[in-house]
């Protein structure tokens, strides 16, 4: 979609010139949303007027910002803006540089061009509700909890609740969430603030997947005595006495929100998941099926319900609503795997077999076959799972290598690791140029440390694909971070390439910073190395970036980085072999 900017009008006037610049009326929701939901009324429309210190410089920056937009730049477009706003400290610069921003393919771009409208125009919870959703896209849980907070303080509705949910349902680390907010709950005069009881219900949500239940209740009582008829409340209440076994109380929250908002199907699958705990099946089937009858029996909701079922270990129920689906006309894929599934958990192992067959290409496909063939081999039936994969690749070629390597995973799962190269190789010498499988065979040589068959494999899919961004990367890194004595200008030169081809990944940025800081300039490596964290933070790129820093003298900021990544994962092995060969690194309160 284009961005809208119509020709520039300007005035010719005596003491200067008066360049009309635009705002862009931004305000992103938590979502994320896409471009297609932002409003493009004309930018000029309404425009505040700069009448003075627009000298020669800033007005062509700003012309040439126009027109890059004009144009479909919008990656130049951004940085022009960005430029002039530091030359004109002006909010709506920031605003319309971050409304171009979002048709770039840089999440790094936008997000600083939306921290640059926060800081020119911190009152807007605009640029903090932005910042929220493209944190929360990068996986910076308690940044994203930060910019609502924000919100929150500036009077606005942060969503606190919806961020809880997500939390709790990702099974990210609690903790840091839960110390923040409660740091956020002991600030004082923030109960007068209009969305308090979103803080609260928010803490409640954690608190209550912590284990810390009574908290939970407290934190939802004072909820409750300031909006007792807020469905997140009773959303809440009930979600919270399901947790605790409480199944009495979540039934009566549920019919309370029920009241509150008839029809909703939250409520009703609350208490049906009720009255299932308290083994009222009967009961819970009649909540589902008049669920059914209000919404026509729509695929995706019978979907939604036997799966409730299956999740409380009720499969009769969810077999009664699957079944009706059998025969009709585009039943979904989740369908014949669900069923797949109830055959298998009853041993039918034959039917099992014929339901996951007739899972079409899709999300369900691939693990639809996995399951099937492991249902064989757990029946000492390791013969017929290969050829059931045999099969099916010949049945679906677009879904070739996809079965072939499940059928290797499977073969190392058994310790048949040198049938499972057998396999791979004989696909080779049948197809030697298939640039996918090469790739394979190379990723999986480095992970048994055999390098020169992942150099050889990587080089000849490079001669099939000169311009592989991906395999230009794998090896320009795999020389890099092994140190190869004699080939860092070789490493560097196929990263650089990668580059080129693919500027904006952030895997490749890490490598660039990488094998800069092994030919000894971290200097050098820092920025690449920043830019990559910023848009991939995960604890590989933490520790390189950990590292140059701390090669920099910067230990502390070091530590910093190393806190946030060990704060979101408990498992961070990575980190933990930076920490062995420099355990002055390790953060405070934390085991080298």
């Amino acid at each position: 979609m284009p961005l809208r900017l119509r020709a520039l009008t300007i005035a010719l006037l005596p003491l200067g010139a008066t360049f009309l610049l635009s705002g862009c009326q931004l305000a992103p929701p938590f979502s994320g949303g896409g471009v297609e939901g932002a409003q493009l009324s004309d930018p000029m429309d309404s425009a505040p007027p700069i009448t003075r210190g627009l000298d020669a410089q800033g007005l062509s920056t700003l012309l040439t910002a126009e027109l890059a937009g004009q144009r479909g730049n919008y990656t130049a477009a951004t940085q022009g803006y960005l430029e002039a706003s530091k030359r004109y400290p002006s909010p709506r610069l920031a605003e319309r540089a971050t409304f171009a921003a979002r048709f770039s393919d840089s999440p790094t771009l936008l997000r600083s061009a939306a921290q640059r409208w926060r800081e020119l125009a911190p009152g807007d919870s605009a640029p903090s509700r932005l910042l929220a959703a493209i944190t929360l896209q990068q996986g910076r849980w308690l940044e994203s909890l930060e910019q609502r907070l924000a919100v929150t303080r500036a009077g606005d509705d942060g969503e606190l609740t919806a961020l809880a949910e997500l939390a709790v349902a990702e099974g990210v680390p609690l903790e840091p969430l839960l110390i923040r907010l409660r740091e956020h709950l002991a600030t004082p005069g923030v109960e007068a603030l209009p969305h308090h009881s979103d803080v609260l219900l928010a803490t409640a949500l954690i608190e209550a997947s912590t284990g810390e239940t009574q908290a939970a209740r407290e934190r939802l009582e004072k909820a409750q005595a300031l909006a007792p008829d807020a469905l997140p409340l009773w959303l809440a209440k009930a979600r919270l006495a399901l947790e605790t076994n409480a199944y009495g109380q979540a039934r009566q929250a549920a019919k309370r929100g029920l009241e509150l908002n008839p029809g909703d199907v939250r409520f009703i699958l609350l208490l049906a998941q009720a009255e299932i705990r308290l083994n009222n099946i009967s009961a819970a089937e009649a909540q589902t099926d008049a669920l059914l009858d209000r919404h026509g029996g729509s695929h995706d909701l019978r979907l939604a319900l036997a799966q409730l079922y299956l999740e409380e270990g009720h499969s009769a129920p969810a077999k009664r609503l699957l079944q009706p689906l059998i025969g009709q006309e585009n039943i979904p894929n989740l369908a014949y795997y669900l069923l797949g599934a109830i055959a298998e958990a009853e041993g039918d192992v034959d039917n099992a077999l014929l339901y996951y067959r007739q899972v079409k290409e899709g999300e369900q496909f691939i693990p639809a076959r996995a399951n099937a063939a492991r249902m064989l081999i757990a029946e000492d039936r390791l013969l017929d799972a290969r050829a059931f994969l045999r099969i099916e690749r010949m049945r679906f070629d677009e879904q070739f290598n996809a079965l072939l390597m499940l059928e290797v995973q499977m073969l190392d799962e058994l310790g048949r690791t040198e049938e499972a190269d057998e396999l791979l190789n004989r696909e080779l010498e049948r197809t030697p140029d298939d640039n996918a499988l090469l790739y394979q065979r190379a990723m999986r040589a480095w992970e048994q440390g055999d390098l020169v068959q992942m150099e050889a494999d990587i080089k000849r899919l490079l001669e099939n694909d000169p311009d592989n961004a991906m395999a230009l990367n794998a090896l320009g890194y795999t020389l890099a971070d092994e140190n190869v004595s004699g080939r860092l200008d070789e490493a560097q030169a196929m990263i650089e390439r990668a580059h080129e081809l693919d500027p904006d990944n952030p895997a490749v940025m890490d490598s660039l910073g990488w094998v800069y800081y092994r030919q000894g300039e971290p200097e050098r490596a820092l920025p690449w190395l920043e830019r990559a964290y910023a848009q991939m933070p995960d604890q590989e790129i933490a520790a390189h970036l950990a590292e140059v820093l701390h090669a920099l003298g910067r230990l502390e900021q070091a530590r910093s980085i190393l806190r946030e990544v060990m704060a979101h994962t408990t498992d961070h092995p990575v980190i933990d072999a930076l920490l062995e060969r420099h355990p002055e690194l390790a953060p405070k309160g934390t085991q080298p």
